[in-house]
């Protein structure tokens, strides 16, 4: 939106109630040099939020994610809209890209692990100081993409409670596999030191523990949405 303006206390005045909406807001300036610039006009943008963003941090909490920041270089009524809108637990706002690595990290030591969900090239440093960088595969810049442990094909967030939830599924798979693997192995080893086990019966011991693990780490294939609150 555009707005006429006369003078420079008139365009603060036009900020001052547009960023009190929760939009930013830019002065446009005209004159023959710097000296003589005269304030034209004032232009206000207002992001808009992912659709299901706030879906997303719903479903986070419920798969046990304890707390949610907004990191944010808009200006701090932007931002505590955006935080409310999403149901952030504490909103930062006019932060600079030195000043999100340093939120980062005090989150990681208030609260332990913390991942960071970004998609510009400002948000890459925090991305690689966070316990896990996610990018916005979609809308990512090409320093966010490469910087990310993470990086969701598209501009879905709900992929991310998702990627949440198939990874904790593939950790209780890895420790299946290894309890699966390893027993097999004491097994035959007690049998052998005991009473002695014939070669083919070993060799079917091991080949099919291998078999059972490969199936049960096949099993993630099958993983659905449904399947979140496992």
């Amino acid at each position: 939106a555009g707005t006429a303006v006369a003078d420079w206390d008139r365009a603060a005045a036009e900020v001052a109630r547009l960023q009190a909406e929760g939009r930013t807001a830019v002065v446009v300036a005209t004159g023959p040099d710097d000296a003589s610039l005269r304030a034209a006009g004032v232009m206000a943008f207002a992001d808009e939020l992912r659709p299901g963003a706030a879906a997303a941090v719903a479903r986070l909490r419920a798969l046990g994610i304890g707390r949610v920041a907004l990191i944010t270089g808009d200006n701090a009524a932007v931002a505590r809209t955006a935080g409310a809108a999403v149901g952030a637990d504490e909103v930062h706002a006019d932060v600079l890209p030195e000043d999100k690595v340093a939120l980062v990290r005090g989150l990681q030591t208030a609260y332990g692990a913390t991942a960071m969900v970004g998609d510009g090239v400002n948000d890459a440093p925090a991305l690689a100081a966070a316990s896990l960088g996610v990018a916005m595969g979609g809308a990512g810049t090409d320093a966010a993409l490469e910087t990310a442990d993470l990086v969701l094909m598209g501009d879905d967030l709900a992929l991310l409670p998702y990627a949440v939830a198939l990874g904790r599924a593939a950790r209780r798979t890895l420790v299946v596999n290894f309890a699966i693997a390893f027993g097999a192995i004491a097994v035959m080893v007690a049998v052998v030191l005991g009473v002695g086990l014939p070669l083919p019966l070993a060799v079917v011991g091991h080949e099919g523990s291998t078999v059972l693990v490969a199936l049960n780490g096949l099993r993630l294939l099958a993983f659905r949405e449904r399947d979140l609150d496992r």
